[in-house]
């Protein structure tokens, strides 16, 4: 029997399914997101692919006519970088095309807070430690989403595991928590849920999918990845990168062992390397941001099949668990 989940998260982002695909910059486009939203869970368009804020205004108008499911936009401020006016125009935009949910990452986001919730919009950060959790939340965030260890693109310094941070958030927070990374079936979206989780965001398994608008090649790196085959660039600078193992991953670890200096390393990985690989398919030449969940994809899904595997094995799993308990 295929279950209803329905949880805080559902009741504030009018979603089917508590599930969250994570921004993404380069893939999470209007095509792209439009296509998660139809199945029942949420995308967000990631605003730093964009060069101006007109684009991403473009880009709003432009999901609206391909689908009329909620969406969100995602907001990134890497905290090595200092916030830009491209950022206050990003959201100056947002509110005048009555986007409804924002998701924020890196930096605090008090800066941007009071903008967004003048417009009245639902702001769910993503962070990696219950210190900036509570923090969040006492700027008046409605939600947020707690990464662990294993999880793709940046982790934190903490190096705990999302199991032992998810439910210290629940127990420690007011707010509804969403449990990031390390969720890619439905014995993960089960679990997270089960330890108190309102919803569970996913990233690498939408950015393996056959929607996604990233070139084959990597895709097929994904799939032949094991759990054991991501590590972390960026921990000198004290902003760890969890990225897939490739060329370039292995040349910035050379690097930081030998001192390199944050703006030599930010060169290695910034800038336009991620579009220009994603377009000709050479995996080697850009970080690739993927969790350790990386090792239990086996298939290159539809997001409709990824989205009905996680709800229907979740719901067999809670079957089981009755038949168990009597």
């Amino acid at each position: 029997m295929t279950r209803e989940f329905k949880t805080k998260i559902t009741q504030m982002l009018g979603t089917r399914y508590p599930i969250l695909c994570g921004g993404m910059q380069w893939v999470s486009r209007a095509e792209f997101v439009a296509n998660v939203c139809n199945t029942g869970a949420i995308g967000f368009i990631t605003a730093e692919t964009f060069e101006s804020a007109e684009d991403l205004r473009n880009e709003i108008r432009k999901i609206r006519t391909l689908t009329d499911q909620p969406f969100g936009v995602n907001i990134s401020m890497l905290p090595e970088l200092p916030m830009t006016d491209r950022t206050l125009e990003f959201c100056h935009v947002i509110c005048e095309e009555g986007v409804k949910f924002v998701e924020t990452a890196g930096a605090s986001p008090h800066k941007i807070l009071p903008i967004l919730k003048k417009e009245n919009i639902k702001i769910i950060h993503k962070l990696t430690s219950i210190r900036h959790a509570l923090k969040a939340q006492s700027l008046g965030v409605d939600a947020v989403t707690i990464l662990g260890y294993g999880s793709g693109g940046h982790v934190g310094m903490g190096n705990v595991a999302l199991f032992i941070l998810l439910p210290l958030a629940v127990k420690t927070l007011d707010i509804p928590v969403i449990a990031g990374g390390s969720v890619a079936t439905g014995s993960g979206f089960l679990g997270a849920l089960s330890m108190g989780a309102e919803g569970v965001l996913m990233g690498t398994a939408f950015f393996a999918s056959e929607e996604s608008p990233i070139h084959p090649n990597f895709k097929q790196k994904l799939l032949h990845a094991k759990e054991t085959d991501t590590e972390l660039v960026m921990e000198s600078i004290f902003n760890p990168l969890r990225v897939v193992k490739n060329e370039l991953s292995a040349k910035v670890l050379e690097m930081e062992a030998g001192g390199a200096t944050l703006e030599d390393i930010i060169n290695q990985l910034a800038g336009g390397k991620g579009k220009l690989a994603y377009d000709n398919g050479n995996t080697e030449i850009s970080p690739i941001a993927g969790g350790q969940v990386v090792g239990l994809i086996d298939e290159i899904k539809p997001v409709q099949q990824i989205v009905d595997d996680i709800i229907r094995d979740a719901s067999d799993l809670m079957d089981r668990l009755e038949q168990i308990t009597g």
